[in-house]
């Protein structure tokens, strides 16, 4: 049976009770206690985890049965930061003219089912175009198509030709006067109007280009965007609506104006100094590394014709940082929650991170916690997500190995369940 069709199984037996189901796992990795425990049985009544009983157990009657015996059982992965709407390639430039709004839907689903087929059943979607990612959740929750549980910006916030002024390098008379609508702001009464259009379009967080970014046609990478009353005007309106703000950021003088101001979470972070680090860990700021996403523009940057020249040259200077960058915030002890970029990197490559940042000097348990109990704090659910315990969400992966020996494990996922649903089965044993 295909990976969708297990999928959709499962949909169209969604309106009538469902019997328990009972998962043998061959082993549980226990995120707080960073240890592989040996074999146990997961109960999952409906969409959460009922019980975790030791060993196996007889079947109950009635139940229906999963049998991950030979395999490693550990929570649903979760990654802070992707773009689960759209994929670099050479034609991501040329494609803002080409594709309408109903093809970086269809694109977008695509994207999320790699995700999820992927093993991570919980992301933060920062930045699309056309509110794709809000129609992407949306239906992701509907059970209409298969994906991770979505938590979006929708579209990002910049000023006037920053990193997310999606006018950035057109022609002036295609360019126009974009405005809080479509997330471009100066000044603090359009701030404010920038975080409520995102309110009324249904977000469920904000996301601002607090520094000059890599991908975007303009020339700095690194410049500061915000003034500290716009920043303050973003967080404390967002506040008033329930939302969180993160801050993509590259340059350290708009890095740290973000975290004076109050950010939520500094992602990229690359020129982030010792004096910053110092004040995201006074004020518990979570950072979001994507060292995947500085790997892969480090090396399209050397293939001629990817990248507009100004945006190479940026990508050769501010891509291989980041991993060196990460290095030193989780020596000096940043918050870290796990984040790929992916959209950037390929959708579905999202677990690579894990080798990166274990390459870092990170340990696998150390790695894994960032992916699922740090993630879940970040998102403020770490009551019910990141856990494979009773009352927690049914989110459940398996591998096969041990991934606190070998990290690499999590990039060959073999089953993948998220809110007692399962979207990849494990292969037969027969």
């Amino acid at each position: 049976m295909s990976r969708f069709f297990v999928f959709v199984g499962l949909m169209l037996c969604s309106g009538s009770a469902l019997a328990e189901t009972w998962v043998r796992c061959g082993g549980v990795i226990d995120v707080d206690a960073g240890e592989r425990l040996g074999a146990h049985t997961l109960i999952v009544d409906e969409a959460k985890v009922s019980e975790l009983r030791s060993g196996h157990p007889d079947w109950a009657e009635g139940a229906d049965r999963i049998d991950l015996s030979g395999l490693t059982c550990l929570p649903g992965l979760m990654d802070m930061h992707t773009h689960l709407t759209s994929e670099s390639s050479r034609d991501s430039y040329i494609n803002r003219f080409t594709l309408n709004e109903a093809d970086v839907a269809l694109r977008g689903a695509e994207y999320a089912r790699k995700t999820i087929e992927a093993g991570f059943t919980t992301v933060r979607d920062l930045g699309d175009s056309f509110n794709a990612s809000i129609a992407l959740r949306d239906a992701i929750n509907d059970d209409r198509i298969p994906g991770p549980r979505v938590f979006t910006s929708a579209k990002s916030l910049a000023t006037t030709g920053g990193h997310a002024d999606p006018t950035n390098g057109w022609r002036s008379d295609l360019a126009g006067d974009p405005g809080p609508r479509e997330g471009v702001l100066n000044g603090v009464a359009e701030a404010r109007a920038a975080v409520r259009q995102r309110y009324k379009d249904g977000a469920d967080l904000i996301k601002i280009t607090a520094t000059g970014g890599v991908l975007s046609v303009a020339s700095s990478g690194e410049n500061a965007q915000f003034r500290m009353d716009e920043l303050e005007a973003v967080i404390e309106t967002a506040a008033d609506y329930g939302m969180h703000v993160a801050a993509h950021t590259h340059g350290s003088e708009g890095m740290k104006r973000a975290v004076e101001a109050g950010i939520h979470s500094i992602e990229h972070g690359t020129f982030m100094t010792d004096e910053i680090m110092a004040l995201m860990i006074e004020k518990g700021t979570w950072y979001v590394p994507t060292i995947s996403a500085g790997k892969f523009v480090a090396e399209k940057a050397e293939i001629d014709g990817y990248f507009p020249p100004v945006v190479a040259a940026k990508a050769r200077r501010i891509g291989p940082i980041i991993q060196q960058t990460f290095e030193r915030a989780h020596a000096a002890g940043v918050p870290i929650a796990f984040g790929t970029d992916c959209g950037v990197c390929p959708h579905g490559s999202n677990a690579k991170e894990f080798g990166y940042m274990v390459e870092a000097g990170m340990s696998p348990a150390d790695a894994l916690r960032t992916a699922t109990l740090h993630a879940a704090q970040l998102l403020g659910r770490e009551e019910e997500l990141g856990r494979l315990q009773p009352g927690y969400a049914a989110d459940l992966i398996a591998v096969e190995g041990n991934p606190l020996d070998d990290v690499t494990i999590l990039e060959d996922v073999r089953f993948v369940m998220r809110d007692g649903q399962v979207f990849v089965d494990a292969p037969s044993s027969d």
